[in-house]
């Protein structure tokens, strides 16, 4: 994937004096009091921060906080609590400017935060008179918010247009790399793991995967729908029967390259959904009529695990059953720990995933741990991000 990169600029002493303008996710969760209560993504934002005033640049740097109404600024859409936060993480002060996009005054050294994105007008529907006056206030655009690679809006890709550069910032070109050595140049076999409630909510992700994996996992909800199309009962399991078709022809699509969607021979199952519930290993012709099932079972697992002990790359969306149950989890852990002593290169993404990451502790086993949410789905949709369309174009 060809696009310029914010370091490689840094290195050649091409920021030394120029206003850069960084995109950042900095969406950080708040309580009631609008006080933050998780600043991981402050945190991840500081390096590229860092790195332009290293490299003697006048900086600015916005994000978008919560769902604010474009026009409409009020107090709890104030971006006033993140840049205390930065301030106190980069032992400095971060003056906070309102009503930026008639023009800000910003010197070498310096760092301002420019407030909620989203709260301009034109901002979701990319208008392109929004995008020029964002443009005309850097001389260096730096998009570094993956999390939002997957909008087209005008401070995710209408600027990118008009700045005189644009390039990605570290955080998104990790993502870049990571996603473009996992899906366009994989090490082979290539073993997706796609689980979560629905297929539907997955079907155009599966479809996708479908042509080029050699190993399409599924679980949850998912993997019951399966089980399904392989003629399997699944009791009272959360399923989508009118989605049997879709599922037949994945497995069929992969057939017929020689790939495999592996079917659960075994499964975990209990009669209630909860915490307590009395969990019973079954072979998966054996589920009764009143039966949940809540994991694949220890054979199962097992089999998936040397599957992935011999894969060349691993994509994982998404845990096969219900983790937050102790009864329910061994299927995820296991799995999670043949990606962590795997020899592949690994990519991860997803809310529940990125849990059972935390979880099972194996962070620094995973290859790449993506944090983008959507715009992770959507790459495995088989899209091209606007943000990387939109980089590339200016690589070029």
């Amino acid at each position: 994937m060809n696009f310029i990169r914010f370091e490689d600029l840094c290195r050649q002493g091409r920021v030394k004096n120029q206003r850069v303008f960084i995109r950042a996710d900095l969406n950080v969760p708040q309580d009631d009091s609008g006080r933050i209560t998780e600043d991981t993504r402050i945190r991840a934002s500081l390096p590229c921060i860092q790195m332009a005033l290293d490299a003697g640049a006048a900086v600015m740097v916005t994000s978008h906080l919560g769902r604010p109404t474009e026009g409409d600024m009020k107090p709890e859409d104030s971006l006033a609590p993140v840049a205390r936060r930065m301030g106190e993480l980069l032992a400095r002060d971060i003056p906070l400017v309102a009503n930026w996009t008639e023009g800000v005054s910003v010197k070498p050294g310096q760092l301002l935060m420019l407030e909620n994105v989203r709260v301009n007008k034109g901002e979701k529907k990319n208008s392109e008179e929004l995008s020029r006056k964002m443009a005309a206030l850097c001389d260096i655009f730096v998009h570094d918010a993956f999390g939002t690679a997957h909008r087209a809006e005008a401070s995710t890709y209408g600027i990118a247009r008009f700045a005189p550069i644009a390039c990605a910032g570290p955080l998104l070109a990790a993502e870049m790399d990571a996603i473009g050595k996992a899906l366009q140049s994989p090490r082979r076999p290539l073993v997706a793991i796609v689980a979560g409630s629905k297929v539907s909510t997955k079907l155009t992700i599966l479809q996708s995967l479908a042509k080029n994996v050699d190993q399409l996992i599924v679980g949850g909800g998912i993997a019951n729908t399966f089980m399904l199309a392989a003629g399997l009962k699944i009791g009272k399991s959360l399923a989508e029967p009118d989605l049997v078709h879709e599922a037949k022809a994945v497995i069929e699509a992969m057939g017929k390259r020689g790939a495999a969607v592996p079917i659960p021979v075994d499964v975990v199952t209990a009669k209630e959904f909860k915490a307590d519930a009395k969990a019973t290993v079954k072979l998966a012709h054996e589920v009764a009529d009143d039966d949940l099932i809540l994991d694949i079972g220890p054979q199962t697992a097992k089999m998936l695990a040397s599957q992935l002990m011999a894969a060349g790359t691993v994509v994982w969306n998404g845990p096969v059953g219900v983790f937050e149950f102790a009864p329910f989890e061994n299927g995820t852990r296991e799995i999670a720990k043949a990606i962590a002593h795997s020899s592949a290169f690994s990519i991860a993404g997803g809310g529940d995933t990125l849990a059972a990451i935390a979880k099972y502790g194996i962070e620094k086993q995973v290859g790449y741990i993506s944090t983008g949410g959507g715009a992770f789905l959507e790459v495995l949709e088989g899209k091209t991000l606007p943000a990387f369309e939109i980089l590339s174009q200016r690589a070029s």
